[in-house]
């Protein structure tokens, strides 16, 4: 899990790491990430990483191939440089039925083409893009998840299934060892992108910050190098 600050305040990402997985074919689903960030592209520069424009906005790409849009303004130290996540859509009306209507996401923005869609004012917001072609998840689709209080789970639940949407993961409580147990709800929008919604009580004890977790990341990528040598 990476992202500029406490799972409790900032929009993170996770990256899973599959054995043996030495591809994934991009779809055109996942359309980028927008931070607001200078430094980004102080970084970029000063490590020879390529930055693209598209539409006026430079960019990076990830070496998975996912982009990272980036504003060329100060990072703020008061909220989360991430700005929004863009996912297609293949018509909006149907996808605002379902996130604003089912799911509860306010609008903050609105065009033909664009809506953009979130739980507070000061939290990173979703865009959904109506991209004029069916959707192609491919094999390197993910998940968005949102934490909302435990209570509702079960309501949200309901109100999906009896408008005729997609729960992929029934209501269920998932045990960790040691830790707390957190309850879910995997639902599919429209255009099948897969939303979880986690009860939010347990996922903020889940969700500390751990000190020793870039150790292990780099000592975890050191033994898969030496695994990769022997093969």
């Amino acid at each position: 899990m990476i992202g500029y600050g406490p799972e409790d305040t900032h929009f993170v990402i996770e990256l899973t790491y599959n054995y043996g997985v030495d591809d994934y074919k991009l779809g055109n689903d996942f359309l980028g990430i927008t931070l607001k960030s200078s430094k980004v592209l102080e970084n970029a520069k000063s490590l020879g990483w390529p930055v693209e424009v598209e539409d006026n906005m430079s960019y990076v790409v990830a070496p998975g191939g996912y982009k990272f849009y980036v504003i060329d303004e100060p990072q703020p130290v008061d909220k989360d440089p991430v700005v929004n996540v863009m996912l297609s859509s293949t018509n909006l009306t149907k996808s605002m039925k379902f996130w604003n209507g089912i799911l509860g996401l306010n609008i903050y923005n609105q065009n033909e083409s664009l809506i953009e869609l979130g739980f507070g004012e000061d939290q990173a917001k979703l865009k959904l893009r109506d991209i004029g072609e069916p959707i192609n998840h491919a094999t390197a689709y993910g998940r968005i998840a949102f934490s909302v209080p435990t209570s509702d789970l079960e309501s949200y639940q309901e109100n999906a299934k009896n408008n005729q949407y997609k729960i992929l993961t029934p209501f269920v409580t998932l045990d960790t060892p040691g830790k707390a147990s957190v309850s879910v709800v995997i639902f599919a929008d429209p255009d099948g992108h897969e939303i979880c919604f986690v009860g939010d009580k347990e996922f903020r004890e889940l969700s500390q910050f751990d000190p020793n977790s870039e150790k292990q990341l780099d000592k975890y990528i050191v033994k898969d190098e030496a695994r990769k040598l022997k093969n």
